[in-house]
Parts: C-alpha cells; structure tokens; sequence
C-alpha cells in the first residue's frame, strides 16, 4: 500500500510528514552537530493498536500493527576513548544530552533521554560491551498520543546498536531489553507490546501477539479497509501513573483468584468468580478478560474479512475501556461517537494507555476522504480543538535504511 495524505487539523487534505524529508534532516542535522556524515541510518516505526488494550502486561493477547510514522536515527561509532555518547533530539527543539556509558542511572533533569540512555545501559548490563557513540534522531510518531514514540526511540537506538555493533541479539530479546529500559529509566511498567511490534511488524499485516509465549502471527488487513487514527488532541497527562495503578489492580486481581495471571481465566470462568472480587478490581478484571476474548476473535475475524464484526468488537472495547477500566476521557469518548456515527464505519475505539490520545477507526477504503473530512469538522465543532486524522498503513518493523 502507498502513502496516503492526511487530514490536517480542519480535517481539509494536507501531506503527511514526508518520511524521506525528515531521514535528510536527521543525516543533516547529524552533519551539522558532529563535523562529519553519520555512518548509518536506521528507522523504527510507531504503533497502532487495533484492539487488545492493557492486557499485554496480563499476558494475553494484543493485535497492533506498524504504522508509517516512525523514528529516524543517524548513528556513528565515534572512537573515542572515554565511551562517551553525543546525542540530539533533533525533534524537540533540537535537544543536546553528552553522557558517559559508565554506571548509567536516569536522568532527572533532560528524561527525554532517558529512552536511548535506559537502552544502552540495560545493553551493557546484558554483556554487550559498547563504545562511544553520535546518534541524531528525529520522528513524526506523535508524542503523548498513545502510538508508542517512546518505543521507537527505543527500538530505533537498540537496531543502531545492534547493527553498528554487529551484535548477536535476536528480534525477541532486543524488544525485552527496550522493554526494560522503559520500566528503569522511564518509570512506565509497560507490557511488551509497543516495543515488539516496532521491531517486528509486517507490512500490509497485524499483528496477533501472545504475551504469555511471546509468538506471534500476522493477519492480513483486507484491501478494502482502512485504518484511521484520529487524535483528540488531548495529551496523556495521567497515564503513566495511572499504567502502573491499573496494572497493580490486575496483579491483586489475579492473586485473589488464585492464577498466575488474567489471561488464565476465560469469560465464562472469570464470571462465575467474579463475586469474588471487590467491585473496583472486579471492574479491572473483568475488562481484561473479555478483552482477551473480543481479541482473539477480532484477529479470527480479520483474517476472514468479517470487517463488521471486527468494527462490533472494536466499539465495545471502547465501552470496556470507558466503564470498567476507566481510562477515557471526554475527548476520546466524543471521538470514538463521532467515528461510529459514519456510516462508512465498521468500529472505533481508544487505543493506547488512555486519558488523552488517539482513537482508531476501521474504515471503507472508498470513504476515507469524507470520513474524515466530517469527523474532524464535528470534532472541532464540539470541542473548539483541532483534531488531527490521517490513515496509516501496515508498515514493516525497524530495520537499517543505510
């Protein structure tokens, strides 16, 4: 599938950041940082989640796909000997951070560099010995907006490292490593999700992850749908303490029902049980397992071009996420109304940790244009903010690009 444009925010046609445009920015503003040309470039995509929501850190299931909005990383080996790293976030302001790979800790003050020093450190702790290192990235992964811009810094420095380096590092245990940088330097307990499909992602396809296994398969998107994020606008300013809050929530939940985690009980068994629990974490709980549910039949249903019964299970994962795992907002909520009052809509639904972000909508491919024309007229209407929609297409994992 190519490119697409997007909606800008009074949901009139405007080009979507041009991928190529910002791969010459990083190798220039590289360029211009460090005196000489980055040895190689490399590229991590962000995420969409079709439908699995906070139950990959309960060990279920999750459907996500790669999106065509990714990180870009310049990155040279620099020979120096006090293993030094230079390093600028072209993306924000540009943002210069130097730091020494020797007893790595977090950052308190620049955090944003918490993801690419919470990478190296955990890199080096797993026995992979590193040297001084430029790296420049840049991104068009919107931040805030639940589409895992933190996991492809995360990824697009680990693949750099790994290639630079000529390092022995499967694609599994490279999204584990990414995956504990983030809950050391970032603070945010996340499942594996985000980070695994950054690195793993199949163009054209999702995604079905097992979290518990950690396989995974790919279920063809059909030619004749089209996936729409539309972003509220409304940044996450509570999801990460309210992350790790509901993930506490599970882990209780699950210890009082005797199983090693949600993903062991199955709707019927979790029901007859349910009683058992007190009404906040029966509310948790019992998201989670019938999200697991709704997930893999979601994946079945994909994979047979059933688009409205994907779009049914979509709409109530919304509901789910708003009643008993309470992590919407306002604006998600009028969002996701707006996107299933379309005709041309088989199902939207919050994606991401919540409070703030984006929604997914599955579409009619032939209606894109009016879809979010429309929905981005009302949203704005309603809400006096300008929203942003624009498709996004199943992209292929991160991988070198030169």
């Amino acid at each position: 599938m190519g490119p697409s444009p997007a909606a800008d925010p009074a949901g009139r046609e405007a080009a979507r950041p041009d991928a190529g445009g910002l791969a010459v920015a990083v190798e220039a503003a590289f360029h211009e940082f460090f005196g000489y040309p980055a040895r190689r470039l490399f590229r991590a995509p962000g995420r969409v989640n079709l439908i699995g929501e906070h139950t990959d850190y309960n060990e279920g299931f999750v459907l996500p796909m790669a999106i065509d909005r990714s990180v870009w990383m310049a990155a040279s080996p620099a020979g120096r000997p006090d293993r030094t790293v230079r390093l600028v976030a072209v993306s924000l302001g540009p943002a210069e951070h130097t730091f020494s790979l020797d007893g790595l800790q977090p950052e308190p003050v620049a955090r944003w560099a918490n993801y690419v020093r919470g990478v190296l450190a955990i890199l080096e702790r797993a026995g992979h010995r590193l040297g001084s290192l430029d790296l420049a990235y840049a991104g068009n992964v919107p931040i805030g907006a639940g589409l895992s811009s933190s996991a492809a810094v995360e990824v697009a420095v680990a693949t750099a490292v790994r290639e630079i380096y000529d390092l022995e590092l499967p694609d599994l245990e490279l999204a584990q490593i990414c995956q504990q940088a983030e809950h050391e330097f970032a603070g945010t307990q996340c499942g594996l999700m985000d980070q695994l499909i950054s690195v793993a992602g199949q163009e054209g396809h999702a995604l079905l992850i097992d979290c518990r296994h950690l396989t995974w398969q790919p279920v063809s998107i059909p030619a004749n749908a089209a996936v729409v994020i539309c972003d509220t606008g409304k940044r996450r300013g509570l999801a990460d303490s309210a992350y790790n809050e509901r993930r506490a929530q599970c882990e209780e939940g699950a210890r009082r029902l005797g199983v090693a985690a949600l993903r062991d009980l199955d709707a019927e068994a979790f029901e007859a049980r349910a009683v058992e629990l007190p009404p906040l974490l029966r509310k948790r709980c019992r998201h989670v397992v019938h999200e697991n549910d709704r997930t893999l039949r979601a994946a079945e249903a994909l994979g047979l071009g059933q688009l409205g019964v994907v779009g049914q299970l979509m709409n109530q994962s919304h509901s789910s996420l708003r009643d008993l795992y309470e992590v919407s907002c306002e604006e998600l909520d009028l969002m996701a109304a707006l996107a299933q009052s379309q005709t041309c809509c088989w199902g939207a639904r919050m994606t991401g940790a919540g409070f703030g972000g984006c929604v997914v909508a599955l579409i009619e491919r032939d209606a894109l244009s009016g879809f979010v024309r429309t929905v981005a007229t009302l949203y704005e209407r309603q809400t006096m903010r300008m929203p942003a929609l624009y498709p996004c297409y199943p992209s292929p994992g991160a991988r070198p690009v030169l």
